[in-house]
């Protein structure tokens, strides 16, 4: 009975809903030892050992000490933000930062923050090293330099520190280190996590993989949400799956960024770059062989990353190019991993900071002036690039320099990369030292959009105006079969009006669009340009902004979108031919009566002012006047002419003021 019900078990785990665990006995999870697939961080205020105390409410100071460690040699810049507490930046803090082998940038809102560290430091700040090697050394001069510590924290390979101040009456007087201490009260950190395993089942050639973090839980734990962003290289493939595992009532936001991957989560996960509407998820298993099988059962045999790490708010997580790309981008950039010198050189910082962005089109450098501090006893005269005809501008605050990809010396090599040189003039004294630092700038594998004024296409613009032509340019880099790539479709989109469809499958869809010829493809790029009008209905509202909207696509299904957002101009407006509307007819017999009213009043006193009209005329002034034929058998022709029928004469009347001149007309 024992042997026959065996091979009924995967039928009953099946029906149960749970995988079987047999499929994962050939995976046998390993630390990654040489390069690992990804690149993963989350942040925490839980540190490997720390400690509060309220020793520093006698003094001068609140003094905070961080003990930065490596399990490998740094490769970022450590960022360290110090952000007030409560009373502000009252008392001068200190911040002792102990990490020899890093470069840091420590910024705060407090003028007055002290630095004592052993780390070079980006805004080339002096401060004097605490003179210390170990945790008890550290402490110790802390306590004697200033007569008390606020807080402790060592951590491991920290991304960025944030550093809250303030100080708490209620700590312990003394501060004693103790192990996976809760800092949540004045420290937040992002750390990197280098614990990933990884393993393939032994019989299998698939190339798809699976990529499973598995949030430890934690009972205390208030987390109910979090914020994960992956991002994938160029060349990533499709057939790849992400298993997250959590507590079933958390919900997981995503957002990708150049990745098509499948999603399993359990509880709740909705992917913001893409239909931020929120998914069920599924109830997966919670032990790590289950979750390995559970990825073989959905046929992906090989477990590329296993990632088991703390509960938290936040997780980046980069997938890494494979080995070969990743070869030649370190010969082309090899201080990407340089360790720190006890003196920073002119190249090693430019190679630290990266200040180069690309677009398809064009390159442009931002230095910060304030980085070059580090730079100690040199003075940096001029910038250019490989063509010393292209030189930065330089203000108060920063170097600035931006060109077209297809000038100063710029070459495109393969891969989406565009190549050149910085040229740094430096000055010693009286000495000159020109230093050239080769770069690669990376090309985004992304749509771009790019409004224009005229058919020249030459400086874009981000105003639309209405009624008038305008002049789109979509455009992207393609190496890998550009006759791939297609033009989908672009939208034009205003609030209050039905979406318009331009362009659709490299074809005019509307009436009052073109499709224009592009320039021919060059190193992969393809460009599509079209013109079109903006019409507003007569009458119609115009909205104060709209969006274009295209997408780009490849044979198999992969897409790329931009949105360009434009505000709209509206410089001529067809005329009006509509009937007039109440308040114009209103006005219109309100001010008819009005004028009659001023009309009525003049003629009046223009009369009133003629001899012979007023009653207390006398006779003889009557005589002058004209005579009209009598016609007694007509009395209406007298009213017509303002006369009275002939009768009895009556005497003349005084007038009221007893003069008689007739009454003045003001």
């Amino acid at each position: 009975m024992g042997p026959r019900a065996a091979p009924l078990l995967p039928l009953l785990l099946a029906l149960l809903g749970r995988p079987d665990p047999g499929r994962a006995e050939s995976c046998d999870l390993q630390p990654v030892t040489g390069e690992s697939p990804i690149a993963l961080s989350y942040t925490t205020s839980t540190v490997p050992r720390g400690c509060v105390s309220s020793g520093s409410l006698g003094t001068d100071h609140e003094v905070h000490v961080l003990s930065v460690k490596w399990s490998k040699a740094p490769t970022v810049l450590l960022t360290v933000s110090v952000t007030p507490g409560a009373d502000a930046c009252g008392r001068s803090p200190v911040l002792v930062l102990l990490c020899a082998r890093c470069f840091a940038n420590i910024t705060s809102r407090c003028p007055q923050l002290l630095i004592h560290t052993d780390a070079h430091l980006i805004s080339g700040t002096t401060a004097e090293p605490p003179k210390a090697s170990s945790e008890e050394e550290l402490l110790n001069w802390a306590q004697s330099t200033y007569g008390g510590i606020t807080s402790y924290s060592e951590l491991l390979d920290p991304r960025w520190v944030q550093l809250r101040l303030g100080e708490d009456a209620s700590s312990p007087p003394n501060c004693i280190p103790q192990n996976h201490f809760n800092a949540m009260l004045h420290l937040e950190t992002e750390v990197f996590f280098h614990g990933v395993k990884s393993c393939s089942h032994g019989d299998t050639q698939s190339t798809r993989a699976a990529h499973i973090i598995h949030l430890q839980p934690e009972p205390s734990s208030l987390i109910t949400e979090v914020n994960l962003s992956l991002s994938c290289p160029e060349n990533h493939v499709s057939n790849q799956i992400l298993i997250l595992q959590s507590r079933a009532n958390l919900t997981w936001s995503l957002s990708f960024k150049k990745c098509n991957i499948q999603v399993m989560a359990s509880g709740n996960y909705k992917i913001m770059t893409i239909f931020p509407t929120l998914l069920p998820g599924e109830l997966l298993p919670d032990t790590e062989q289950d979750l390995i099988a559970k990825a073989f059962e959905k046929n992906y045999s090989t477990i590329a990353s296993y990632s088991a790490i703390p509960a938290t708010t936040r997780i980046s997580m980069e997938i890494q190019e494979n080995k070969a790309a990743k070869k030649v981008t370190e010969m082309i950039t090899p201080m990407t991993r340089l360790t720190p010198t006890p003196e920073l050189q002119p190249h090693q910082l430019l190679l630290l900071l990266k200040p180069w962005t690309c677009t398809d089109e064009t390159m442009e450098i931002t230095i910060i002036k304030s980085h070059l501090k580090v730079i100690k006893d040199l003075d940096i005269k001029d910038i250019t690039l490989r063509d010393i005809n292209c030189q930065a501008e330089k203000n108060a605050t920063h170097f600035m320099l931006k060109s077209p990809l297809s000038h100063c010396g710029t070459l495109l090599g393969g891969r989406g990369y565009a190549n050149n040189e910085l040229l740094i003039k430096l000055s010693k004294g009286t000495e000159l030292q020109d230093i050239r630092v080769a770069f690669q700038c990376e090309i985004p594998r992304e749509l771009f959009l790019r409004l224009f004024p005229t058919a020249a296409f030459e400086v874009p613009q981000t105003e639309l105006e209405v009624n008038k032509e305008a002049f789109l340019q979509a455009s992207m880099m393609w190496d890998d079969h550009p006759a791939d790539l297609q033009l989908k479709d672009c939208w034009l989109v205003a609030p209050g009006r039905e979406p318009v469809l331009l362009v659709q499958d490299g074809e005019a869809h509307d009436v009052g669009v073109a499709v224009l010829e592009g320039p021919p493809s060059s190193h992969g790029r393809k460009i599509w340009r079209f013109r079109f009008t903006y019409a507003v209905p007569e009458g119609g509202r115009i909205p104060f902004s709209a969006t274009l909207k295209c997408k780009a696509g490849l044979q198999n299904n992969t897409n790329f979108e931009k949105v360009l957002e434009v505000t709209v101009k509206d410089t001529w407006r067809p005329p009006n031919s509509r009937g007039l509307g109440l308040a114009a007819v209103l006005g219109i017999t309100f001010g008819a009566f009005l004028i009659g009213a001023l009309l009525t009043a003049g003629l009046w006193c223009i009369y009133s002012r003629t001899p012979g009209f007023q009653h207390g005329a006398s006779l003889g002034e009557q005589q002058h006047q004209p005579q009209h034929r009598q016609h007694p058998e007509h009395p209406l022709l007298h009213q017509q002419h303002g006369l009275t029928p002939p009768g009895p004469p009556k005497p003349a009347q005084p007038l009221a003021n007893g003069l008689g001149d007739p009454p003045r007309c003001h």
